[in-house]
């Protein structure tokens, strides 16, 4: 007899692959932000909308799971999201956007968030809740307004950067947030508040602790073996275990994780670490929105519609106008300072994960709190409309700034070296005498290690991945360089760096000229065989040591080497080596 097959252990892996496979791209079609696509979906599929239809049928609907079912697994997205905040923070991004982020940030959330805690009061909220209520809705929608802005070309603009900066500034903020949810919870606020803190502040000293002895040596033994397997699984386990060391002490897994990023963010393996788990992080985070938009009940909306809506009235109608002034004061012309007040006067995703956190931690109720959220959902379906609105009231010669953009949105310009042996170390010197902003990138974890033990920008990883380029900065590079001793290794790097970008200056280090000629086909600006210039190096110290006068010997140098390089580019054959210049013939003494 054939045993029953149980679906239940199935049926929340399905539901979510099913939402990220088919309605997440039907959302994208039509133009709806991803964030937004999850949160719908998972109303949809979740317990009060279709899931009901389990207690109405006869048979069980295997793709209709309960909302606790992917729960658990759903935390982790947060988890993922916080790691990748504090490996991607940036010292050289605060301090290029001080101004605005530590400003108007700070502003922003102390307004808006003491306005909110006044609103929350006048309802009869109790204080802790309140003042969790108003800085969890203090904080915009990140995942929402960037590739809003994105997508309407508006990020480099003066409104654009102002919001990326408050956003940024919100984002450092989520992990203090966390760990205030977590002194308010009952059994903090039970404890003498020394007892509260103190298994805290040990939960983080440890972690930080054994994060700086540990991790670096973990990542350089894992690097050696050269498996991107276990690289991944070393990523993995960092990311969850110190989410679990900082449960058990008492605080959240987010803010644990948020640690490990910043330790790891100052690491050789940090480009290679965000590769790593950013397939990871988008999937949980997905399957977190999922997991809400299924504990969210719409019908709330139609039972209490002052509540739900309000919420999302009120809370736009208090952040915007506040929004809008402290733009003014930070000299903002009036129509970039509604825009900045309209994209970030809705409420934001980091508001769901604190919410969520203070309910667990019995600070807030869950019905009060399914409206706020349901509110604060209303209020980011706004976000796309509020950037149309704000767009068209900006005239297009003072949509964008002139220049360039010092922004994370436009970063510094560096020249990528790609291989950091004998030739890429020299070529990084003599990038740092003549003040060139540069990064390296090395494939050896020894080197990357060495180098970065004496302050060099150097980062393991694999050059010749087009996505690991990409988050060195390919998009914004002044120039790459491909210094590997491998011909095919630079011929990849090459080949992938010129798809990305066809205005990119790219240098590389060729074999002989047979390679150079193949490197000039495959999009390089230009190509130096090691044999002609072993050659050219060779015949210039002889001459000067037998005395011709340094400057000549210079100048045939490199019209010799120019020669060569139209040569090769118009693809010379190799048995017809280039003829070299001409000197003239000068009579023997006594003829």
């Amino acid at each position: 007899m054939i045993a029953q097959f149980d679906i239940e252990p199935y049926k929340a892996p399905l539901l979510f692959l099913g939402v990220a496979g088919v309605a997440v791209p039907l959302f994208r079609r039509l133009r709806v932000s991803p964030v937004l696509g999850f949160l719908i979906a998972g109303m949809v599929i979740g317990p009060h909308v279709m899931g009901r239809l389990d207690a109405q049928l006869p048979f069980n609907l295997p793709f209709l799971a309960n909302s606790e079912g992917v729960a658990a697994v759903a935390s982790f997205g947060v988890v993922f999201l916080m790691f990748n905040i504090g490996l991607e923070l940036s010292l050289e991004r605060l301090v290029l956007l001080r101004r605005f982020v530590f400003g108007l940030g700070a502003l922003q959330v102390a307004l808006c968030g003491g306005a909110l805690y006044l609103v929350a009061r006048a309802f009869g909220l109790p204080q802790s809740a309140a003042i969790v209520l108003g800085a969890a809705l203090a904080l915009s929608s990140t995942a929402i307004v960037v590739p809003v802005l994105a997508e309407s070309r508006r990020l480099n603009t003066l409104s654009g950067r102002a919001i990326f900066s408050v956003l940024l500034f919100q984002d450092l903020l989520v992990a203090p947030l966390l760990f205030m949810v977590s002194m308010f919870s009952d059994t903090a606020e039970q404890a003498h508040p020394f007892l509260a803190f103190a298994p805290a502040l040990i939960g983080v000293a440890a972690i930080v602790g054994v994060g700086r002895l540990v991790l670096r040596p973990m990542f350089q033994l894992v690097a050696a073996a050269d498996s991107t397997e276990l690289f991944m699984a070393a990523c993995l386990l960092v990311v969850i275990a110190t989410a679990v060391a900082a449960a058990y002490a008492g605080l959240s897994m987010a803010l644990g994780a948020f640690i490990a990023g910043l330790l790891l963010a100052e690491t050789e393996f940090r480009r290679a670490i965000e590769l790593a788990i950013d397939p990871f992080k988008g999937l949980l985070l997905g399957l977190f929105f999922v997991s809400v938009g299924a504990s969210l009940d719409p019908m709330e909306v139609v039972r209490h519609p002052g509540a739900t809506i309000g919420v999302a009235v009120v809370l736009t109608l208090v952040k915007t106008p506040l929004l809008i002034g402290l733009a003014r004061l930070f000299s903002l012309p009036w129509r970039k300072a509604r825009e900045v007040g309209l994209l970030l006067g809705p409420g934001g995703e980091f508001a769901f994960v604190i919410l969520s956190t203070a309910v667990a931690a019995h600070i807030l109720p869950a019905d009060l709190t399914s409206e706020i959220l349901i509110g604060v959902t209303l209020s980011m379906t706004l976000i796309p409309l509020f950037a149309t609105l704000a767009a068209r009231s900006v005239p297009k010669k003072e949509a964008f700034l002139p220049g360039p953009q010092p922004s994370e949105l436009a970063p510094v310009s560096r020249v990528i070296i790609v291989g950091y042996g004998r030739v890429g170390e020299i070529v990084g010197e003599l990038m740092r005498v003549h003040k060139v902003d540069y990064l390296c990138v090395d494939g050896d974890p020894a080197i990357a290690a060495q180098a970065r033990s004496r302050g060099e920008p150097v980062y393991w990883g694999d050059g010749t991945n087009k996505d690991f380029l990409n988050l060195c900065g390919l998009a914004n590079a002044r120039a790459l360089v491909a210094t590997m001793h491998a011909p095919s290794a630079v011929d990849a790097v090459v080949r992938q760096a010129r798809e990305a970008r066809g205005d990119l200056t790219i240098v590389a280090r060729a074999r002989d000229a047979a390679h150079a000629r193949a490197l000039y086909k495959l999009g390089a600006t230009d190509a130096v065989p090691e044999t002609m210039e072993a050659s050219l190096q060779l015949s210039e110290a002889a001459l000067v040591d037998i005395g011709v006068p340094m400057g000549l010997v210079i100048a045939s140098i490199h019209e010799q080497r120019d020669i060569y390089r139209k040569a090769l580019i118009a693809d010379e054959s190799q048995a017809s080596p280039p003829r070299p210049f001409k000197a003239r013939r000068q009579k023997r003494p006594g003829k």
